[in-house]
């Protein structure tokens, strides 16, 4: 949260999951709005830029860059999210609300399926595929090799098919 302030202070745009979990224990337990993805936060930027950050600004020194994995031993390349996919996870992302389940993952297996936008309620406008996980239909909305959100519940009159 400290690094996203100080993007923030930059002009930076920058996003970090967020979602309401129980913290402290006994009396001292409340619900609270933690990241929901531990270490992870989006930046919008270039990486010449993020880099020089790093090698200047001591409290940038933290950021790592998600690398997608090389075939057959080559070096992978660092990962970049499309403005559109994360304008979706964005969208499904920033509505607090309980149906929304994290997966730490996003394989070839989330990703084929029905595609879908809800049409009506607060994830309006929203794309991704439904899926069963833990024996519940869900929509889920990728960010490949970096992770994935499912919606655990939309009323099926919400849900329009994409071709």
């Amino acid at each position: 949260m400290k690094i996203k302030r100080l993007f923030d202070d930059m002009g930076v745009s920058s996003y970090i999951p967020m979602h309401y979990a129980f913290t402290g224990e006994g009396a001292n337990r409340k619900r609270e709005l933690v990241p929901a993805i531990h270490n992870l936060i989006f930046v919008q930027s270039t990486q010449d830029t993020l880099t020089g950050l790093k090698m200047r600004d001591k409290e940038f020194d933290c950021l790592r860059y998600i690398i997608r994995r090389g075939f057959n031993g080559t070096r992978g390349e660092i990962i970049h999210v499309p403005d559109s996919q994360m304008e979706n996870f964005i969208k499904a992302t920033s509505v607090a609300d309980d149906h929304l389940r994290y997966l730490n993952y996003c394989d070839d297996s989330l990703e084929k399926g029905i595609k879908v936008m809800v049409t009506n309620g607060v994830f309006a406008g929203v794309t991704g595929v439904v899926k069963r996980i833990k024996k519940n239909k869900c929509v889920v909305i990728c960010i490949e090799d970096v992770a994935a959100v499912a919606i655990a519940y939309v009323p099926k009159e919400q849900l329009e098919v994409m071709v």
